[in-house]
């Protein structure tokens, strides 16, 4: 075992960039050690027992956007990865009788529009080929660096570089991309489509993770965001780990131990150790010191100027830069032991169909999901949340006793902070809270109620005090316009290289954002590793 003086980079925090980050440093030849505050780790994508006998993903818990080359480069297979795609993508119950069921096919695609909207139908295969060019220019930025503002000429020819990727689009292509990223999700669709149904399901991707209704300008984005991903080559589809999203976060454990990486559970940061105007190093709870050449933040920017940073290490004006990002995804998560599978009004039966095995989504239309943010504006929650519902177990019979099942429920709108004389804090609150969210899949699958045997609950402070996130926002910042590219976390440090000498983000903060992409992992390392391994031939200032 490596001692701990001996590192030449230290990483706070083993979700899965951390990870990712690690391998990659590891197998540049340098000497890491990734710091898990957890027993285990995997950040918010692991896989727990939560009653006895029934296991789930306990926070992320679906998989598409977990980039290619990272799986390809970690070798995540080999390490035990396995991904099966979902027999539908996903299940909308409408009401006692209609429900808009949306697979693979094209075709089939069409045909359960039409029964909203023939013309909707008719309109499906341009959006998706607009939608479907979009997001592969959203693919060719994914792994690039983003170009700093006012990093002087090195930074203007990388942007220069960028730039020519997004002219060689066309300019109808460019035009669909400048209205993705400043449009709103409902004025977006309301171009291409007439059924509120219809709308309602594309708009979804635009609220998910964003604390936000259809109508507020940036969901457009959000609901690209939501699409770029794939299964197993599958372009926009959505899968699931075998073993639950800690499948994913073991496999990469794995592959960074395999390379050399140390993995250190149970050791939470107290602060970034600060000489000499660099970051040194860092400081656990218990006082235990331990040096390093670079100091690598897979913590929330915020959390990380905050919490961990010293008040003196940076200007004031620096650090409320990141202390200021807007966080905040507005959700709330459970997971529930099932005896049965929901028998939906719309769609009868206990035995498991393609439908179960889908994204459930209750949101019937776009106005549903406009009320459900303007509720928790106004009083803190929805009083007719937004639900999606996956039931994994129908996929991988290692999550429930046979014949039994396990549900994720990713449920909006929340307010990460309740109204003035309440507070998440206050147990009565959450249960509330979950009873009507139970309450609301049961008006679509009567029996679901009566079908859950045990809940996991977590609320957005629960979210952030078991991993770190911020007003329990899921991205480490909201993914607005001012929070994107080069703009993330901040102007002038998106390359992943932070305002002090030594100090560098790898997580959902940094370019491009939230999700199980594993992307801000790998760009972050191949920048720590050109300033670390002396592949540059210029001093980098500290910008402070």
């Amino acid at each position: 075992m490596q001692s701990s003086g001996d590192f030449d980079a230290v990483l706070i925090g083993g979700g899965h960039n951390g990870l990712t980050c690690a391998a990659y440093l590891a197998a540049a030849g340098l000497k890491v050690v990734v710091l898990e505050q957890n027993d285990v780790v995997g950040g918010a994508a692991v896989t727990e027992e939560f009653h006895p006998g029934f296991r789930n993903s306990v926070a992320a818990y679906t998989v598409s956007l977990l980039n290619p080359k990272v799986i390809a480069d970690l070798e995540l297979a080999r390490h035990g990865l396995k991904i099966v795609q979902r027999p539908a993508a996903n299940f909308w119950p409408i009401d006692d009788k209609r429900y808009l069921l949306m697979r693979g096919d094209q075709a089939e695609r069409q045909a359960a529009i039409a029964r909203f909207s023939k013309r909707d139908a008719e309109r499906l295969p341009a959006y998706e080929t607009m939608l479907e060019r979009a997001a592969d220019a959203l693919r060719d930025l994914v792994l690039v660096t983003p170009p700093n503002a006012g990093g002087g000429i090195l930074e203007l020819l990388k942007g220069a570089g960028v730039g020519r990727r997004l002219l060689k689009r066309s300019v109808d292509e460019q035009r669909v991309l400048l209205d993705l990223f400043t449009r709103s999700a409902a004025d977006f669709l309301d171009d291409w489509f007439e059924s509120d149904v219809v709308k309602g399901a594309f708009a979804f991707d635009g609220i998910v993770g964003n604390y936000a209704a259809p109508s507020t300008t940036g969901t457009a984005y959000v609901l690209l965001h939501h699409c770029f991903g794939e299964v197993n080559g599958k372009r926009g589809a959505w899968g699931h780990a075998i073993g639950g999203m800690g499948a994913i976060t073991r496999a990469m454990a794995s592959s960074a131990q395999a390379r050399g990486a140390l993995i250190r559970t149970g050791a939470k940061v107290r602060e970034v150790m600060v000489r000499d105007g660099a970051a040194r190093g860092v400081v656990l709870e218990n006082g235990e010191e331990i040096p390093a050449r670079a100091v690598v933040a897979n913590v929330g920017p915020k959390l990380l100027f905050r919490d961990l940073l010293p008040s003196d290490a940076v200007a004031p004006e620096t650090r409320s830069l990141f202390t200021r990002m807007k966080t905040g995804s507005g959700t709330f998560r459970m997971n529930v032991a099932l005896s049965e599978l929901p028998s939906f009004t719309c769609l009868p039966g206990t035995n498991a169909q393609d439908h179960h095995g889908a994204g459930i989504i209750i949101g019937p239309d776009i106005g549903y999901l406009e009320r459900a943010y303007d509720d928790a504006r106004a009083g803190g929650w929805s009083r007719d949340p937004v639900v999606e519902m996956l039931i994994p177990s129908t996929l991988d019979d290692s999550l429930a006793p046979p014949g039994q099942h396990v549900a994720s429920l990713f449920v909006q709108h929340v307010a990460p902070h309740l109204p003035t004389g309440r507070s998440w804090e206050d147990a009565r609150e959450k249960e509330a809270f979950a009873d009507l969210v139970i309450d609301t899949v049961s008006k679509y699958a009567p029996n679901f109620e009566r079908a859950v045997i045990a809940a996991q609950i977590l609320s957005p402070l629960d979210l952030e005090r078991r991993f770190g996130m911020i007003d329990g926002d899921i991205f480490h910042g909201a993914l607005t316009l001012d929070q994107l590219f080069s703009a993330r976390p901040s102007l002038g440090y998106a390359d992943y290289r932070l305002p002090l000498a030594g100090l560098y983000l790898c997580g959902s903060g940094a370019h491009p954002g939230g999700g199980v992409t594993g992307a801000p992992g790998h760009n972050a390392a191949r920048e720590i590793v050109h300033d670390l391994k002396g592949w540059r031939t210029f001093v980098r200032r500290a910008r402070s």
